[in-house]
Formats: structure tokens, sequence, C-alpha cells
């Protein structure tokens, strides 16, 4: 079964707050089974925009990637995140 990815692209505006983020999105990602795979750390841009970081996190398959996302665990996270970063986030079937 194909797994399920969130691709994730931010800048981040204030770093010590999306920390508290960070933190309160452990427990929905356990939860649901979410592996980091990509988490930050270095990147080269050779075509076209990207934001500053780049997250790449695996589930079991896309129906658990939407249902984390769509958790009332997640959703109380994301609160957190939305005032101090901007950027775009994909959940995407993998092969």
């Amino acid at each position: 079964m194909p797994k399920g990815y969130w691709v994730a692209h931010t800048e981040i505006k204030d770093l010590k707050a999306y920390k508290e983020y960070q933190s309160a999105n452990a427990k929905p990602l356990k939860k649901f089974g979410g592996k980091f795979l990509v988490r930050g750390g270095n990147q080269e841009l050779r075509e076209g925009q990207a934001k500053g970081r780049t997250v790449i996190i695996e589930f079991e398959d896309l129906a658990t990637a939407t249902a984390c996302y769509e958790s009332a665990e997640y959703q109380a996270a994301k609160s957190l995140r939305d005032s101090i970063s901007e950027g775009d986030l994909v959940i995407v079937e993998g092969i």
C-alpha cells in the first residue's frame, strides 16, 4: 500500500514560538505514526522558489496522513503555528 506524506515548505517568523508548535505537534504525530524524513536542515534551491524550511513526514498511508492533519490534536498545535509562520503543506500519496 502506498505511503502518505506531508510535504511542507515554511518561513518561520518567531523561532521560539515555533518550538512550542513543535512540542505540541509531537503527540498527534506519534498517535498517527508520523515519521520525520526531513526536518529542516541544509537545502539547495536549484529551480523555482522555495521557503527556508522543508519538512517531510511519512505516514502509513494517505488516509492516515489526512486523519492526522484533520485531528483535533493537530489542529490545536497548528493554531500555535498559524500566526508565526507562512508556508505551504501538501498531503500526497507516495509510490
